[in-house]
């Protein structure tokens, strides 16, 4: 038998063992259909400009199982929704004059929002490794919230001068948030321009020639920018600040060296100090402008780490609507009507929507986890017996199965 027959055999016996792993238990199925069924319901999802849509849906094995639908109007959805239950509902961005036309370019493209979707899974994140990429503990929602407010307040307001009641919110139902800008000045814009716009937000393509003029030259002052200089440029200076400012923990995050974070710490005050008069060159460090180069770089990344490019490039790609139910862990997407709703809301509190009956069910490994501010668990292989959020979550999220049926 060939090497690579033997490879072949081995990839499919994988592939049935990582469905195997993935398939939802058939109970939980029908029991989170009928909850999902019964949401539905009971509210109404509310989409705007619903007739030019393109319209996704999922169910609890594939997250977009078929698209290229379409609604005239809100009842015709809501009617659809509450017949079908979908586990995941997604919509475009875009706006078509057919928006059930296939292939693509028969629905009559007219424009599309501007979208950005942030995932505390792309921060890599310290906790991750400790719980996984599929987890999301109070850490990730809180480092995750913390981008996301960045993006808008230190990028998509004052750099591109978008309001705020153009910027629409929602939770992603899961690990993180949705940004849609709805603007008559990106409503045309196609993948090429939506690009160049990502790619400033996340920093590619920086030279750092452009903000530190001398640092080439060698026996020459470092001259760098201020935190009070217009895009990129500030955005360094108040991010190297907040760095320093948060001590030797965040900046060990960071991937800075020991050492370098001891001398940072010991100069603290007169690099700030610098830093703000446009002087980076306050202490003697050897090799400056490979330092200050390899901090600043590894800073930009960071910035970029947590908004997915593709997404905001590709005009086609099918977002989460808000107010959906997500169906990894019955939490809802919900549309948060303002950046003061997204500073005070806490996804694990605020994104239920079912009850508190008690449901039993038995638990695999888990660790503690927080709902409602209750702990729950940890459980090892165990049967528990919890509020229906907690076990709907659970179950959903594949480490759990109904105890009773």
């Amino acid at each position: 038998m060939s090497i690579i027959v033997i490879l072949a055999i081995f990839y499919i016996f994988t592939l049935k063992i990582i469905n195997v792993l993935y398939v939802i238990d058939e109970n939980v199925a029908k029991f989170a259909s009928s909850l999902f069924k019964r949401y539905y319901s009971k509210n109404r999802i509310g989409v705007d400009s619903v007739a030019n849509r393109e319209f996704g849906f999922g169910d609890f094995e594939s997250k977009i199982s078929y698209r290229h639908r379409e609604f005239k109007t809100d009842a015709e959805l809501q009617k659809y929704m509450v017949e079908q239950a979908p586990a995941f509902v997604s919509y475009s961005a875009s706006f078509y004059s057919m928006p059930a036309g296939r292939p693509m370019e028969n629905k009559g493209w007219l424009g599309a929002e501007l979208v950005f979707d942030l995932d505390a899974t792309d921060l890599h994140l310290e906790c991750q490794k400790a719980h996984g990429s599929s987890w999301v503990c109070e850490n990730c929602f809180s480092s995750i919230k913390d981008e996301t407010i960045k993006l808008i307040e230190d990028f998509l307001m004052p750099d591109f001068g978008f309001s705020e009641k153009e910027i629409r919110i929602n939770f992603s139902g899961n690990r993180g948030y949705h940004i849609r800008i709805k603007s008559d000045d990106i409503f045309g814009l196609g993948s090429d321009e939506r690009k160049q716009i990502s790619d400033y937000i996340s920093g590619s393509g920086i030279k750092m020639e452009n903000f530190f003029p001398t640092i080439n030259q060698r026996n020459t002052k470092l001259e760098g920018p201020r935190p009070t200089d217009y895009g990129w440029g500030g955005k360094m200076a108040k991010g190297m600040i907040e760095l320093i400012n948060g001590g030797e923990g965040k900046m060990a995050a960071m991937g800075i060296k020991k050492a370098d974070v001891q001398m940072l710490l010991k100069n603290k005050q007169e690099i700030i100090t610098g830093i703000n008069n446009g002087n980076w060159d306050m202490v003697r460090i050897s090799k400056k402008a490979e330092f200050w180069r390899g901090i600043v770089e590894k800073m930009t990344i960071k910035q970029s780490d947590s908004i997915d490019r593709n997404v905001t490039k590709d005009v086609y790609h099918l977002l989460r609507a808000p107010n959906t139910l997500h169906g990894d862990t019955g939490l809802v997407a919900k549309r948060l009507g303002s950046l003061h709703s997204l500073q005070v809301f806490e996804p694990m509190k605020d994104g239920i929507v079912f009850g508190d009956r008690h449901v039993r069910v038995h638990a695999g490994k888990v660790s503690a986890f927080y709902m409602k501010g209750e702990q729950f668990g940890p459980y090892n292989d165990q049967d528990a017996e919890m509020p229906l959020y907690a076990a709907l979550y659970l179950m959903l999220k594949r480490v759990a199965t109904l105890a009773e049926v």
